[in-house]
């Protein structure tokens, strides 16, 4: 029996796709490709969503103080 999608499921299908753009918006901003040479070592391995994840998150931090 086939499974009609869910509003939720479509919610969740469009909000993949925005942070899939957005993070895709981030890491080719020249203010990320700084701070990925910045932190080079520290990065290594890391995978892409979590430094975007990161990035945002010190950014963040940066402007509250």
């Amino acid at each position: 029996m086939a499974q009609i999608p869910t509003s939720s499921d479509r919610q969740f299908t469009d909000d993949s796709e925005i942070w899939h753009s957005l993070k895709s918006a981030i890491a080719a901003s020249s203010g990320f490709q700084r701070w990925q040479l910045e932190r080079d070592l520290q990065l290594d391995g890391v995978r892409l969503e979590q430094q975007v994840q990161r990035y945002l998150r010190e950014t963040l931090e940066t402007l509250a103080y």
